[in-house]
């Protein structure tokens, strides 16, 4: 038996939900679909689908089996295009998830230029903090800051995140500006949490060499890095977000930077995609695309200062496999 033959017939005919739209679809005879799905269930020694004269259900087993042959039908595809499409433009469906501020500031504007140079790439396009795994939903490339370890995943830096520490000019009128760490003891935040675990961010700080976290005491949070900026713009206290979210804010004047000598330590930015996918011709066009956008963004780029203090992200061990997936506890930016 044929068995990527079957898996097509039987996916088919679950798409369908019928034996005589399947031979058709597969110009077939209507039998041989018969006889290749028993051939199927025999060989797997299971019941796929119960048929009536009147309906066509799947199994638990065959909606198991269908889900997985959906998976594997697809990998097929895109190895064969990977090889097929070499001198064409990359083409196909791509579905990308990311950050919401990374995405909503810096890709955005950008993606006019990706569809010219990539017309025929059909792009979906996720923003969120939303902690995914990649291969269950379907994702065939993602953005991600910090450390990642998860050995199933490939991954490529493209970029450097770069955090700042600020305050508004009048809460540090009613506070005073802290001139050390320590000081940070007498101030309140406005904190940040992570949607996935709760966990409440700590400060980091870079101290000859070495990563000190501080924990900052407040009694708001958001688990959103927009609405952590207007926090701080509307004097709520000290926050630590993004460099390229609060750079217009910095700019304005409407924020201050503190503690400018101990920085947080800068973290990867890496695209990251299942195994399967990277010899898909769509997604190695998008990391390209966007290790080149960040590149040119001073904010993002990599640099060899940036790339000598870039280290692994400050992460408990219970949060590890967010980060690994998601990367969304390693910097306030969804």
């Amino acid at each position: 038996m044929d068995i990527v033959q079957a898996m097509k017939v039987f996916a088919r005919v679950v798409e369908t939900k019928s034996f005589t739209r399947t031979a058709e679809t597969l110009n077939m005879p209507r039998g041989r679909v018969t006889v290749i799905i028993q051939s199927l269930e025999a060989h797997l020694n299971t019941r796929l689908l119960q048929r009536t004269t009147r309906s066509l259900n799947l199994t638990p087993d065959g909606s198991a089996y269908y889900e997985r042959c959906a998976r594997v039908l697809a990998d097929i595809d895109d190895i064969e295009r990977s090889f097929l499409d070499k001198k064409r433009s990359p083409r196909g469906k791509l579905r990308v998830d990311m950050p919401g501020a990374l995405g909503r500031l810096i890709v955005m504007p950008a993606l006019r230029d990706f569809h010219k140079q990539y017309p025929e790439i059909d792009l979906r396009l996720g923003l969120g903090d939303k902690s995914l795994d990649l291969v269950q939903e379907g994702i065939d490339c993602a953005i991600r800051i910090g450390t990642l370890q998860d050995s199933t995943l490939v991954a490529k830096r493209v970029g450097v995140y770069q955090g700042v520490t600020v305050a508004s000019p009048q809460y540090l009128r009613n506070a005073g500006t802290p001139r050390t760490l320590a000081e940070l003891a007498n101030h309140r935040t406005l904190n940040y949490y992570y949607g996935r675990s709760g966990r409440t961010m700590s400060f980091t700080f870079e101290v000859d060499g070495k990563v000190v976290e501080i924990r900052m005491h407040g009694s708001i949070a958001v688990n959103d890095a927009e609405a952590y900026l207007v926090g701080a713009l509307n004097d709520l206290g000290i926050v630590q977000g993004p460099r390229f979210m609060a750079l217009p804010y910095l700019e304005s004047g409407a924020l201050v930077e503190i503690l400018s000598q101990w920085k947080p330590r800068p973290l990867p930015i890496s695209a990251i995609y299942p195994h399967n996918r990277h010899l898909s011709a769509a997604v190695r066009a998008f990391v390209d695309w966007i290790a080149k956008l960040f590149h040119n963004s001073p904010l993002l780029s990599s640099t060899p200062e940036t790339d000598a203090r870039c280290g692994p992200a400050s992460i408990d061990a219970e949060d590890a496999d967010a980060v690994d997936l998601a990367g969304d506890e390693a910097a306030p930016i969804a």
